[in-house]
C-alpha cells in the first residue's frame, strides 16, 4: 500500500480493479488544510489519462507490473506476432491495438518488451529509438521550402515520415518512437 505522499511519477496503483502509471504528482500544501496530492494518471488497459486526488488519509495499493523481453516477428490484419526469445516455438498474437500505432517502427526479430498484469500482457514497450532503412524518397525539389522544407518518405517497414530534404533513398535514420519522427541520419546503405 502506498501512502498520499508516495504516489509518485512512474509509479504504478491499482484504483477501480485496473492499473494505472502516475505521470505526474504534486503535493500541495494550503493554509489549515491537510495536504493533497494532486496527480495526472494513465490508464493502462485504455491510455487514458485521467486527473486524481489523493488526500493524507488514502492509501493506495501498488500495481505488480512485471516486464518480458519479448521478439517481433510480423504483424498480419488485426493481430501482431510475437515469440519468447529463447524459445522461438512459443508464439503467440496480440491484438494490434496494444502497439498503438507504433508497429511500423518494428523491424522483423526486434526484441521489445512485453508490460504484463494479472498474468496478461496489457501493453509494448519499443526502444525510443529505432534505425530504419528508407525504401522510397523523392527527389529533393530546388527552391521548394515553403512547405518547411521537408518530404514523405517511406521505411522499410512501410511506415512513413517527414524528413529533410537532404535524406535520400537507401540512408538509415534514426526514429523516435514515442512521437514517430525523424531525429537524425546515421548512414548509407547502398543495397
Amino acid at each position: 500500500m502506498l501512502n498520499y505522499n508516495e504516489i509518485l511519477p512512474k509509479k504504478y496503483i491499482v484504483l477501480e480493479n485496473e492499473p494505472y502509471e502516475v505521470i505526474e504528482a504534486h503535493i500541495a500544501r494550503t493554509q489549515q488544510r491537510k495536504p493533497q496530492n494532486q496527480a495526472k494518471i494513465r490508464n493502462l488497459l485504455s491510455g487514458k489519462i485521467i486527473p486524481a486526488t489523493f488526500h493524507a488519509s488514502d492509501k493506495v495499493p501498488e500495481a505488480d507490473i512485471e516486464t518480458r523481453e519479448v521478439k517481433y516477428l510480423y504483424t498480419s490484419k488485426n493481430e501482431s506476432w510475437f515469440c519468447d526469445p529463447e524459445k522461438p516455438s512459443d508464439r503467440f498474437a496480440l491484438n494490434t491495438e496494444l502497439l498503438e500505432g507504433k508497429e511500423g517502427f518494428l523491424k522483423a526479430n526486434s526484441i521489445v518488451t512485453a508490460v504484463i498484469f494479472d498474468e496478461k500482457i496489457i501493453g509494448v514497450r519499443l526502444p525510443i529509438k529505432v534505425d530504419l532503412l528508407v525504401k522510397e524518397a523523392a527527389p529533393a525539389v530546388r527552391g521548394n521550402t515553403a512547405t518547411g522544407a521537408s518530404k514523405q518518405v517511406v521505411l522499410e517497414t512501410g511506415a512513413t515520415v517527414l524528413v529533410p530534404l537532404f535524406i535520400n533513398e537507401g540512408d538509415v535514420l534514426r526514429i523516435n518512437t514515442d512521437s514517430g519522427e525523424y531525429t537524425e541520419r546515421v548512414g548509407k546503405n547502398n543495397f
